[in-house]
């Protein structure tokens, strides 16, 4: 009824009951693939007009790239679209890590492609790389991972399935950075994982229309 699995009611023990559907894991694989595919051929003239617009709104690349945590841990480099000024140095510590509401740090068209989502469409090469899916939990940079480990038990448990462009708490509760709302966040993770199916695949692709048009939950 909540959509949410209650990090309070579980134990070391209850996980069993959270291993994801291994048939649809691989199936899922397959199309996320070769949906990204079909749909890089279809827009890549978007990308770059999207691009050009990012180098002509701020000086520095059109593209960001961060690490991040990934399947089973792994870190990896994800792609999107630059929302916010460059600076010399990458993040390294959890305040230049977390976006905050109305960050200062984020251009004017930094905050329309954040709040359409448009600024996670490049991340379809990491779904050809084999390193994401387009539904799945999403993936937080590295400094942030490991904070929110040490804080949040059975916090790296979320990594059992490929980080996505979008997912169930994307679409339900949107971006968050505080603890406590991402120990919510988590709920909705272990919901996800322990109803991996494609019928919910599917409802998350609707909401996440919706939320594109809506610009609901972004920062």
């Amino acid at each position: 009824l909540t959509g949410r699995v209650e990090l309070e009611h579980m134990s070391e023990n209850s996980f069993g009951t959270l291993l994801p559907a291994s048939v649809w894991l691989r199936i899922k694989r397959f199309v996320d693939i070769s949906l990204a595919i079909a749909v890089l051929l279809l827009i890549w003239p978007l990308l770059l007009i999207v691009g050009l617009l990012v180098r002509l709104d701020s000086p520095g690349p059109s593209l960001f790239r961060q690490v991040r945590t990934g399947y089973r841990g792994a870190p990896f480099t994800v792609i999107k679209f630059r929302t916010m000024r460059t600076t010399n140095t990458a993040p390294s510590n959890l305040d230049q890590a977390v976006t905050r509401a109305d960050d200062p740090r984020i251009t004017k068209l930094g905050a329309f492609l954040r709040r359409s989502r448009i600024d996670e469409i490049p991340q379809i090469l990491n779904v050809i790389k084999g390193e994401m899916s387009f539904i799945g939990p999403r993936p937080e940079a590295e400094v942030l991972s490991q904070h929110y480990e040490e804080m949040i038990p059975f916090y790296r448990y979320r990594h059992i399935v490929y980080p996505g462009i979008s997912g169930w708490a994307q679409v339900n509760q949107g971006h968050v950075t505080d603890v406590d709302d991402v120990r919510e966040k988590l709920h909705y993770d272990f919901y996800y994982i322990k109803n991996f199916s494609a019928w919910l695949d599917l409802l998350i692709v609707a909401k996440t229309i919706r939320t594109m048009l809506t610009g609901f939950g972004s920062k």
